[in-house]
């Protein structure tokens, strides 16, 4: 039986209440009900016509690592990749944020990407199909394109997210 789609994402964090508050005002994601764990966390889901629970976020002692501390950044893993729309519109929330993006658009492909961390360091792409997207006046910035392999993550920027 072959895998089918992407269940949930799970994410360890020791700032939960700054990683809700990034997920809501960059991804506009809405929090889901989430079963009674043993442990303290939140579920997050997209906003899409099927809801879908698809960020597991959890904190306390469940997310501590074997060094007795909350990981931080993607480790192994580069970046996960989330579909979107709204290029325009997601690219002037970041920057009326603060919160640092990089952008491309792919080669060959009529798709446009804007990459960004959340408050734990872990990379986002978010992918636009630019056939559904506004084009006045988008372009991607030339001055401001991911280059693979560059991390700048900037953990100061995140801040703001820390309080409510």
């Amino acid at each position: 039986m072959p895998a089918t789609s992407l269940f949930h994402i799970a994410i360890k964090t020791g700032k939960p209440d700054a990683t809700r508050r990034f997920y809501e005002q960059v991804f506009g994601m809405t929090e889901a009900p989430r079963p009674p764990f043993e442990f303290p966390g939140y579920w997050m889901q997209l906003s899409t016509p099927y809801g879908g629970s698809i960020f597991h976020v959890y904190t306390g002692p469940a997310a501590l690592g074997n060094d007795g501390r909350v990981p931080v950044g993607s480790g192994a893993i580069d970046h996960i990749a989330l579909s979107a729309h709204g290029f325009a519109e997601t690219r002037a929330r970041c920057r009326a944020l603060g919160v640092p993006y990089r952008e491309r658009s792919v080669p060959g492909f009529p798709l446009w990407q804007l990459f960004a961390y959340d408050p734990n360091g872990i990379q986002f792409e978010l992918n636009f199909h630019s056939a559904f997207e506004a084009r006045e006046g988008v372009a991607v910035d030339p001055d401001n394109f991911i280059k693979a392999g560059l991390e700048w993550f900037d953990p100061q920027a995140y801040r703001q997210f820390e309080t409510a």
